[in-house]
């Protein structure tokens, strides 16, 4: 992983988590995110409109980090660069899929959740993974633990954070940022609730802001 993107990840603190259905809702949200001054977003590779959307805000956003989650299969890791990402993100550890990207000059971050794949995303000179589910395997205190023996890994936790306990991740060394669904959800996108996914990026930064 470009150390350029670990840095801003680790200013940033939160991503954006993203399911979109209209391709074309990418550009005002992009908007939203860069006035709000959260320049990331994960796209997930969850509906047909993924490539779409992140090819829109790459041309109308270039300084935004963008990112494809959900990210299965070697094809799919293509179809993202493409697109513009920046990276991919998987849900789990796919050895066929991490090693392509690997061989490609494609940057990856797996998802784990035990500390066997952790060894094996080690072997492959991996140390940014993502922590997924993170509350479903055991949240906050499962990650100390795992994370205990791996000074050198670090963590991006996402799934079934929210603004209640994504202080409690950020908390743990280790923790560059998380990711958010709650931030963008695929309901206030359809609804183009621009408001609502505006105030939860300020709260977001008044959060961030009374912790530092």
């Amino acid at each position: 992983m470009r150390q350029s993107i670990v840095d801003t990840l680790s200013v940033l603190k939160v991503i954006p988590v993203i399911q979109i259905n209209r391709a074309e809702d990418a550009i005002w949200l992009g908007e939203i995110l860069t006035q709000n001054q959260l320049p990331i977003a994960e796209i997930t590779f969850r509906t047909p409109a993924a490539a779409k959307a992140i090819k829109l805000m790459r041309e109308h956003f270039p300084e935004l980090i963008l990112c494809a989650g959900t990210v299965l299969t070697a094809q799919q890791a293509d179809i993202a660069k493409e697109a513009g990402a920046s990276f991919v993100i998987s849900p789990g550890y796919n050895p066929k899929t991490v090693d392509y990207c690997l061989h490609n000059g494609i940057d990856i971050v797996p998802g784990i959740n035990n500390p066997s794949q952790i060894e094996v995303a080690l072997e492959r000179g991996l140390t940014l993974l993502k922590f997924f589910p993170a509350e479903a395997s055991g949240g906050v205190k499962m990650l100390k633990a795992m994370a205990a023996p791996y000074s050198q890994v670090q963590f991006m936790p996402t799934g079934g954070i929210s603004l209640n306990n994504v202080s409690d991740y950020l908390a743990i060394g280790q923790v560059i940022a998380c990711g958010g669904s709650w931030i963008a959800t695929t309901e206030a996108i359809d609804n183009q609730d621009k408001q609502t996914i505006a105030r939860n990026i300020q709260n977001i930064h008044s959060l961030l802001k009374n912790k530092g």
